[in-house]
């Protein structure tokens, strides 16, 4: 009976404990108010982007030339563009491209940098190797290499997301690195190799795990440096190839005639700014979040 009785106790013991650790958490987060409105921001341009270009009458590559620069109101809210396009369809279609290529990076890169960080800092050989080689990469400035890369691919959605991963995975890999290092310091990996463990279980039963912090915040770093980039690329010509909308080929579109049509520089601007910056925010909050160091304060 008395074993019954403890084994009782302890379960509702362990019931408290998880339900005062969702209420913590749940708290932390309703106050790291820079991850709820990033976060929010975030999800209302994924969902224009995806459900958006439904919902609009115009078709993004039907020019009329009678309506060309129309200011915004009317039929076209946003105004059109130099070819009396629908501004505001583009714009929605130009998410998809920029947000997807984006995502696609970050989702690429940081796949890649946690293969290349966690085995560099398991295996001290490669390590030398592998990692000289992202220095090299690091070492050329990201813009550049971009622009190497894509006047020797070709200009295209695929391309664009090929050399961005090149650029942004050896940084991301370097975070990586520094974190399972640490890890690979850490009495319990030791444990495990004094047991026979193999190596392949060790990094990713007992390494990544205790990686995916830093490289989540990592990702979405990368997921907002990769439209600001895409963007740059399509702004110099080297990007998304016209009549395809992105986001950057709308911008350097407008250059042409931004001294007639300010909603053409305004409007796309500001849609690059605002994924930007809701992709910084949530970056910083899920860091705060994250951060051992940040729930010792909070929890004091």
């Amino acid at each position: 009976m008395a074993t019954i009785q403890n084994k009782e106790q302890i379960a509702e013991v362990s019931k408290k404990l998880k339900k005062e650790q969702r209420t913590l958490a749940f708290r932390r987060i309703r106050s790291n108010y820079g991850l709820l409105i990033g976060a929010s921001v975030l999800a209302i341009l994924i969902i224009l982007a995806v459900f958006g270009p439904m919902l609009s009458p115009y078709d993004p590559y039907e020019m009329k030339v009678v309506e060309r620069l129309s200011e915004p109101g009317g039929a076209h809210v946003l105004g059109t563009d130099e070819f009396g396009r629908d501004l505001m369809t583009r714009l929605l279609y130009g998410a998809r491209v920029s947000l997807g290529v984006g995502l696609a990076v970050a989702l690429i890169s940081s796949s890649l940098g946690l293969i290349i960080g966690v085995y560099a800092a398991y295996y001290r050989t490669l390590d030398h190797i592998l990692m000289r080689i992202c220095d090299g990469l690091i070492a050329i400035p990201g813009i550049l290499l971009a622009i190497a890369l894509m006047a020797a691919l070709g200009a295209s959605a695929l391309n664009v997301i090929i050399a961005l991963t090149i650029v942004f995975t050896p940084n991301i890999a370097r975070v990586v690195r520094s974190s399972a290092l640490v890890v690979r310091e850490q009495t319990f990996i030791e444990a495990m190799q004094a047991q026979g463990a193999s190596a392949t279980r060790i990094i990713w039963l007992h390494i990544v795990p205790n990686t995916l912090s830093p490289l989540l915040v990592q990702a979405t770093f990368v997921f907002a440096e990769a439209i600001i980039s895409e963007a740059a690329l399509s702004f110099l010509g080297a990007g998304i190839p016209a009549p395809e909308p992105s986001w950057g080929n709308i911008l350097q579109a407008s250059k042409l005639v931004i001294f007639k049509a300010w909603w053409m520089v305004v409007f796309p601007g500001a849609a690059v700014v605002l994924s930007v910056l809701s992709l910084n925010l949530l970056g910083d909050g899920l860091r705060d979040l994250l951060d051992p160091r940040v729930k010792q304060k909070q929890s004091k």
